[in-house]
């Protein structure tokens, strides 16, 4: 029985070694659902170490199968040796994928370095982002197959497709391998349809393997394109690991064909390059490469298109874009953003779009585009049509027709709310029938609101915009807050208010100190905009009198110092008088030098600067009771 029992479990030794040989073998050629079939009939005859269940899990977390892929990394993570970082990470993609995202942020916390760089995700937040801002459908020509990479050149949508079923079939995926199609779009009612689905019109682009990814110059006479490393008879062409790298391809229009392909210089067979993009000026290519040197497992890299048709020198965009994980499918709008795609920042799961200020202005900021466009699948090749409302993306979210589909969409405006009540500065009393405007970057005025009883106020504005507010009312100094920015997150109020300081206090019309130069009496720009804020009351107040007083500090002799504030005093009278205010309303202009000091700082008394300048002070004193009749 004893040798029974051996023979058993040899068999069964034998027999889990071989599966894990021929897995390992379709794994290497990134035949993923065979490799998770025989990897899975060895675990099942218990070779279930923390390598080999890892693989498994890997298999399916390649082919977008998260549950399995969540499954089987936990089973991994449950082996004495347990998973290492970035099978963790994975782990973490495919929780945050199928939803359990408690779970996926415990796993984090054992990748510090990744914690420190992506912080903390709000995913309810990056699932409501765009709510009723952004509407998206599924397209008419998708199939059961794979669909996806949409460019609009002209009136033709281009996309890579693997609905050429009588295709050979590519055995990381059992579907056929892909080609570029084209279609016609078609303007009704300004909604867009697509017909006339076809191979793109070219005997030169397709071959028996893989072909996608486009970009084409604004004349439509260039195209760029991906596809396998082949060989001069089109056969595929292999590194020394047998791998058959991508590269990019550049074709010329000719009599309505593309024609004369010819391979990119910065191409190696032992590296892939490949979803090539363009800058809105045509003078820069963006792709994406798994090339040495880089910061994950493919990052984005750019190269110049030089006058000559020559390129420069290959760079990488850096870690302000590149992370360690997969950064894909670069796209560059018209207004210069970037978007891309990745699984190395805060996300819902798997792929998810992102766009960057790095082309324009340097910014480290990249920003999840948030829901709908990203969900907890592969969510990627992000296209803006010219109008910057509708354009295209692709995913592979169960909802859809097939594996990837491409799914068009359309931004309604992104508002946002500016909102607050306004106060007495001084008193700090709320501060009804106040006039609020809101004033864009430009300085005109967009919006007025007049606050109420409840001295409240509100503006609907546009998402991503900067403002600037400021608040008026009769007798009091207008109040400013300047770089009022809205966010790109819809309905966000944004709270502001507005403190208003009163020019009335008491008998006194009050506003800030007026300067003169030294032993001068002319008023300076700086003085005649303080006294306009008196020139303002007078008018807002008919029957207002005023005197007006000017004193000095006791520097200097008296009598030096009386004559001089008289004359301070008159010139600050003449220029009320300048600004069409009666004559009779200044009752009388009368410097009194140091007669009049508020503080201990007479002749002799030593003082700082600050007490002497509160005996250096104008005072506008109203005389009469200016509330009476036609106020």
């Amino acid at each position: 029985m004893k040798t029974k029992i051996t023979f058993i479990l040899l068999f069964l030794s034998c027999f889990a070694f071989s599966q894990r040989k021929v897995a390992d073998k379709f794994y290497k050629e990134y035949s993923y659902i065979k490799a998770a079939e025989f990897y899975k009939k060895a675990i099942d005859a218990g070779d279930d170490g923390v390598e080999m269940v890892t693989k498994l899990a890997d298999c399916y977390y390649n082919n977008s199968n998260s549950k399995q892929a969540a499954y089987w990394y936990g089973v991994a993570s449950n082996r004495d040796e347990g998973l290492s970082d970035e099978a963790i990470y994975k782990y973490v993609q495919s929780l945050r994928s199928i939803g359990e995202y408690e779970k996926a942020d415990k796993w984090l916390q054992k990748i510090p370095d990744v914690v420190s760089k992506i912080g903390n995700v709000d995913y309810d937040k990056l699932k409501t982002l765009n709510k009723d801002s952004v509407e998206i459908a599924n397209l008419k020509i998708n199939t059961k197959n794979s669909d996806f990479g949409s460019y609009v050149q002209g009136e033709k949508l281009y996309f890579a497709s693997t609905r050429n079923d009588k295709g050979e079939i590519y055995e990381w995926n059992n579907q056929p391998y892909l080609d570029i199609y084209q279609a016609k779009i078609i303007t009704k009612d300004d909604e867009f349809d697509l017909e006339d689905v076809m191979p793109i019109v070219s005997s030169k682009i397709n071959t028996g393997f893989h072909e996608s990814n486009v970009a084409i110059t604004k004349d439509g006479k260039t195209l760029y394109f991906t596809r396998n490393n082949l060989d001069e008879k089109e056969k595929l062409e292999y590194d020394k690991k047998g791998t058959s790298n991508l590269k990019i391809f550049k074709a010329t229009l000719l009599n309505g064909q593309w024609d004369n392909v010819e391979e990119l210089p910065f191409n190696d067979k032992v590296y892939s390059s490949g979803h090539p993009a363009l800058s809105p000026d045509e003078k820069t290519l963006y792709f994406t490469s798994d090339r040495p040197g880089g910061y994950g497992a493919t990052d984005i890299y750019k190269v110049a298109i030089l006058p000559n048709g020559g390129y420069g020198k290959v760079t990488n965009l850096g870690d302000k874009i590149n992370t360690i994980g997969r950064e894909m499918f670069p796209f560059v709008a018209k207004d210069y953003t970037l978007y891309f795609s990745s699984d190395g920042y805060q996300n819902l799961g798997l792929l998810d779009i992102y766009k960057s200020d790095l082309l324009k202005n340097n910014s480290s900021e990249v920003v999840n585009i948030g829901a709908p466009f990203n969900s907890g699948y592969d969510d990627f090749a992000f296209f803006y049509n010219e109008d910057g409302k509708t354009g295209y993306f692709s995913s592979n979210r169960p909802e859809g027709k097939g594996e990837d589909d491409i799914y068009e969409f359309r931004t309604f405006k992104c508002k946002q709310f500016i909102k607050g009540r306004t106060f007495d500065k001084r008193t700090k009393e709320l501060l009804p029938n106040t006039l609020v405007e809101l004033i864009d970057a430009e300085g005109k005025v967009l919006q007025r609101f007049v606050t109420q009883e409840d001295a409240s106020y509100i503006f609907e504005v546009e998402c991503e915009k900067k403002f600037t507010l400021r608040g008026t009312k009769l007798d009091y100094k207008d109040d400013f807050i300047d770089n009022v920015e809205t966010t790109d997150i819809r309905g966000v109020e944004i709270e502001r208010d507005l403190y208003l300081t009163p020019l009335i206090i008491g008998n006194e019309i009050v506003i800030d100190p007026i300067f003169f130069d030294f032993d001068k009496w002319n008023i300076r720009p700086d003085a005649a905009y303080e006294l306009e804020h008196i020139v303002r009351v007078l008018k807002n107040n008919p029957k207002m009198i005023i005197k007006i007083e000017a004193h000095t500090d006791s520097r200097g002799s008296d009598r030096y110092n009386e004559i001089l504030s008289d004359k301070r005093a008159k010139s600050t009278r003449d220029y009320i008088y300048s600004r069409d205010i009666a004559k009779h309303r200044i009752q009388s202009a009368i410097g009194y030098g140091e007669k009049q000091l508020i503080n201990k700082c007479s002749n002799g008394v030593k003082c700082t600067e600050e007490e002497h300048q509160e005996n250096r002070r104008s005072k506008f004193i109203i005389t009469n009771d200016y509330k009476g009749e036609n106020k």
